[in-house]
């Protein structure tokens, strides 16, 4: 159970808070339990290019806030483990599939070739759906049904990640974006599209740490409204560094969403507009954190301000 002791400020408690020391450590979880659940024994290469896909690049964003969200509502260590790589296997499914020719054609992905073409456009396809598919398979342990992964929290887990990944999450959110190629949405359209393609996926990460606890209701809706404010200030910074900041920055095409006339913060806002509306959703996410009265949440506090400072 969440402890209902007073917060400190959020904005104030991240300035104090080693978010790099925090980081290498929870990352050096992630990466091991990553490498060890992408089996490379899938048949016809299937294991190399699903490690391809998931190992050795991102900044792993997902899997940090289901593990900063789980400490600050004191959730099940092995339960947070398996939603952080759960996530990050459904974030890069994702990758592999955008970056394809039938959707958004890019060839380089994390400082590397995309998939595709890496392993040719099949081959990709299917690391997409084995990765997809092992997300859920973390998720429901066969020795499960005890005090580190009880059935209930592996039922909350599958609901919240299937949500945030479909078609009223970010598939439908891909979809709102193929569909808006060329035409000019207004801001809340745009925010609509953003908050199933990009902020889903965000906030779930958010929503499935808080699930690893029993955590009342006053706690779980206040890291809604974080997530939420922060997964729509991750894809303003978005637009804003793909027109800032060059591919070997990026470790993507940089300028592709302007070559491709797609809808974004960017062209709806201008630049400084933009720049503006990132740090309003940083202070309604650090505003969130507060109204939470959990004790400890400079994780999520720095995390918060490293997604509108990041320079790629």
């Amino acid at each position: 159970m969440a402890r209902a002791t007073p917060a400190e400020p959020a904005g104030a408690a991240a300035a104090d808070f080693d978010l790099g020391g925090w980081s290498r450590l929870q990352l050096a979880r992630v990466e091991d339990a990553l490498s060890r659940w992408v089996s490379p024994d899938a048949p016809a290469s299937l294991g190399e290019s699903m490690r391809y896909a998931v190992l050795d690049g991102g900044k792993r964003l997902r899997p940090l806030l289901v593990l900063a969200a789980s400490d600050a509502v004191g959730g099940l260590p092995e339960a947070a483990l398996r939603a952080a790589c759960a996530v990050e296997l459904i974030h890069a499914y994702s990758l592999v599939h955008d970056d394809m020719p039938c959707m958004d054609n890019d060839v380089l992905r994390r400082g590397k070739p995309t998939v595709h073409v890496r392993f040719g456009e099949a081959p990709a396809l299917l690391a997409g759906d084995a990765l997809q598919a092992l997300a859920f398979e973390l998720l429901t342990p066969e020795d499960g049904a005890d005090a580190a992964m009880p059935l209930a929290v592996q039922a909350r887990l599958c609901r919240l990640l299937s949500r945030a990944a479909g078609a009223q999450g970010m598939a439908g959110g891909q979809a709102i974006d193929l569909a808006s190629v060329g035409l000019g949405l207004d801001e809340a359209q745009l925010r609509r599209m953003h908050r199933l393609k990009t902020g889903a996926l965000l906030q779930a990460s958010v929503d499935m740490g808080a699930a690893c606890a029993d955590a009342p209701a006053t706690v779980t809706n206040a890291l809604m409204r974080y997530g939420a404010a922060l997964g729509l200030a991750f894809q303003v910074m978005d637009d804003i560094l793909d027109v800032t900041a060059d591919s070997a920055t990026l470790g993507k095409t940089a300028g592709k969403d302007a070559a491709s006339d797609k809808p974004t913060y960017v062209a709806l806002m201008g630049l400084d507009r933009a720049r503006a509306h990132a740090h309003e959703l940083l202070a309604e996410a650090r505003s969130a954190l507060q109204d939470s009265g959990l004790p400890d949440t400079r994780a999520l506090s720095a995390l918060a301000d490293m997604v509108v400072n990041r320079s790629h």
